[in-house]
């Protein structure tokens, strides 16, 4: 528990054998429920996290995507009554020195989903590669005008905290649910009227870091879900505009 908040963590994980162990042990004490979404993989990540005590592991029978293995994730956390359900990759990329920093705004009620913003840290120009730099700016900078956010920035960082009253208003069934996963759900949180904050996370790319993005990845889906999230917000505005003029 953290400062009267039950916590749940959410890590997806496909094929990260390599680092599980290493990130369920990084999980701190305070944390109420540890949920390792295995989305299929075809190494041993699934045994070795069963292998803790403190983890629930929940298993994909089809590899559906990282959106998906974090909606299921959102789905056992409200089950289980946590408050506050962080997300945290299984491949030890987020440093959970930082979780208290995404769960103060919470704590103090000035926020309902907390993003992670390694730009708002110092060592991002050093630590992150060229490549990524370029392509997280060009995202963020869509995202920004898909999702309605225009104060956040980094929309593909997920390390991320989300409140239980944030969390009960999303369909989670409606998600999109592989790449592009944090630009649309910034898109639904904005038509909910949920208040999103950014706070400093430190960039991490050790031994264990693979990337996913390729030129495929950039070319679809991702200029797909920006349309389509943009468009879904779009509409629910708009029928919230009519509903308001009765």
């Amino acid at each position: 528990m953290y400062r009267n908040l039950r916590l749940a963590i959410v890590i997806p994980a496909y094929n990260e054998s390599r680092a599980i162990a290493e990130t369920i042990g990084s999980v701190p004490e305070f944390a109420d429920y540890v949920f390792v979404v295995d989305d299929a993989s075809t190494d041993d990540t699934a045994a070795i996290a069963e292998r803790s005590d403190t983890v629930e592991v929940i298993r994909h029978a089809v590899n559906r995507g990282v959106g998906a293995a974090i909606s299921s994730g959102y789905r056992r956390a409200l089950a289980v009554g946590a408050d506050v359900t962080v997300v945290m990759a299984g491949d030890g990329q987020m440093d959970p020195r930082d979780l208290p920093a995404l769960l103060e705004p919470l704590v103090h009620d000035v926020a309902d989903y907390v993003k992670g913003n390694r730009f708002l840290h110092p060592s991002v120009w050093t630590t992150m590669p060229p490549a990524r730099i370029v392509g997280n700016v060009l995202l963020s900078a869509a995202t920004r005008v898909t999702s309605g956010y225009h104060h956040v920035f980094d929309s593909q960082c997920g390390y991320t905290a989300i409140h239980r009253r944030a969390l009960e208003q999303l369909e989670l069934d409606e998600l999109w649910a592989r790449y592009g996963y944090p630009n649309d759900l910034l898109s639904r949180l904005h038509t909910a009227g949920v208040r999103v904050v950014d706070v400093p996370v430190r960039p991490i790319y050790g031994a264990h870091w693979k990337s996913g993005i390729h030129v495929g990845t950039v070319l679809h889906p991702i200029p797909w879900v920006l349309l389509r999230s943009w468009g879904t917000r779009l509409a629910e505005k708009a029928r919230k505009r009519a509903q308001a003029w009765g």
